[in-house]
């Protein structure tokens, strides 16, 4: 039998489930309404009280909340507890604006460590296993969420935090790591350093990775699975919201799992923000409704996805959202047409000659936008014929304007070229003034 974490929860009754969220999101929005001015007020304003929810089904009678509203209440003007009640402290980095705050109570710690153990338990971790995070610490909340998680299930944790890739190998190698985690382009990163590292593969241990923290594709899971030899299980997550262990996948790798009796899941329509029916791909929208100090109300997470309420194989009856098409806000408008940086990545790894590593430049000129793919490809390329090169070039360019109808200026680069990250790889730059 496939191990669960918490049988009782994760595999509960549709209907006992929805008691319960009921009831978590009644003392929610008590606690937010007589503890968050800026709650008490949206509420006031549509005319809700909290005897206006009286089960989950009222949901949709409350009022939104973005990262503006974080941004606009910083540091701590959301949330619903005393400071002397906040024991942990993480933030967004603030590259767009102000950083979002999160704080959490004791309990909260202790909800983000179960739900961690879940989805630790669900990519196959048991107490025997040494499980490497090399997520960042600090304020970010992607090491000590994955940390304190892999302790609850009992696992040896590795906390070597991002960075320093030759210690990392070395690390998995002496110390036998069998779960890697980090995000899905540093995985990539850490196999191809490996290969030039002279540890052979077959010295290694390791048999699963939990990556998160930034989109990545079907083709991208496949070649870390090739090239790391594991099982690649997505995971998600927003600071905002917990940190990671909101969802995360089986070893099915069919959708996440949602822990919905902690995050209660939405899928509206960006623009008109009406709720959207099962299968139908929109904005993804989460109702924390166990949280003590930081809880959201129906907080846009600008992730495009959609949710399937069919049960697992595993046995889990949870929710499951695909993996996210890309974000309402990353979407780029090229010459009117809307273009994630996702489906470009999917050509790429459809092609063996391409490697995965790639920057997208988008600039305008007279007017008019531009758009530059600039792409890592063997070296062979570069030791033949210029009309290699050439043909490759014209592949590309006739696959990219078959998948997103846009003319694309694909410029070839040798191995290394591009930049490597060793955290969240910036896979575009928008020169354009707006």
């Amino acid at each position: 039998m496939m191990e669960i974490w918490n049988r009782h929860f994760e595999c509960m009754d549709r209907d006992e489930l929805k008691k319960v969220q009921s009831e978590r999101l009644r003392t929610t929005v008590e606690r937010i309404y007589f503890n968050v001015p800026f709650y008490r007020h949206k509420m006031q304003e549509a005319g809700l009280g909290p005897e206006s929810i009286k089960n989950i089904d009222d949901i949709s009678k409350l009022p939104f909340t973005t990262k503006t509203d974080l941004r606009d209440n910083y540091p701590f003007g959301l949330f619903a507890v005393p400071m002397s009640e906040i024991v942990r402290l993480h933030a967004t980095s603030g590259t767009t604006g102000k950083p979002t705050v999160v704080g959490y109570t004791r309990n909260d710690i202790s909800t983000w460590s179960e739900v961690i153990a879940r989805t630790l338990t669900a990519a196959g971790a048991t107490r025997n296993d040494f499980i490497q995070i090399a997520y960042g610490y600090g304020l970010f909340t992607g090491g000590l969420g994955l940390h304190y998680g892999g302790e609850k299930i009992g696992a040896s944790v590795i906390p070597v935090s991002g960075g320093n890739t030759t210690r990392q190998i070395q690390l998995m190698h002496d110390f036998g790591t069998t779960i890697l985690a980090c995000t899905p382009s540093y995985a990539l990163f850490i196999a191809e350093a490996l290969q030039e590292s002279g540890i052979n593969r077959d010295e290694l241990k390791l048999k699963a990775g939990v990556f998160g923290a930034e989109p990545w594709t079907e083709n991208m899971r496949r070649e870390i699975e090739d090239k790391l030899r594991i099982k690649a299980i997505d995971i998600y997550g927003l600071s905002e919201v917990i940190g990671p262990g909101v969802a995360s996948e089986c070893s099915f790798q069919n959708g996440l799992h949602i822990n919905e009796d902690h995050f209660y899941p939405e899928i509206v329509d960006p623009v008109t923000l009406k709720v959207l029916p099962e299968g139908a791909i929109g904005e993804l929208v989460f109702t924390t409704i166990t949280k003590e100090g930081l809880p959201l109300i129906r907080y846009r997470t600008r992730d495009l996805t959609r949710l399937t309420y069919e049960k697992c194989r595993c046995g889990r009856t949870f929710v499951r959202m695909e993996k996210c098409f890309g974000r309402s806000d990353d979407m780029l408008i090229i010459r009117g047409v809307n273009l994630f940086p996702s489906q470009i990545e999917t050509v790429l790894l459809e092609m063996s000659e391409i490697k995965p590593h790639y920057r997208i430049i988008v600039d305008r000129v007279n007017n008019l936008d531009t758009l530059e793919l600039q792409v890592e490809v063997d070296e062979v390329f570069f030791q033949d014929k210029i009309s290699q090169l050439q043909i490759l070039t014209e592949k590309l360019q006739d696959n990219l304007d078959k998948a997103i109808g846009l003319t694309v200026k694909v410029t070839l680069v040798e191995p290394k070229t591009i930049e490597r990250s060793e955290g969240k790889a910036k896979r575009v730059i928008d020169k354009r003034k707006y």
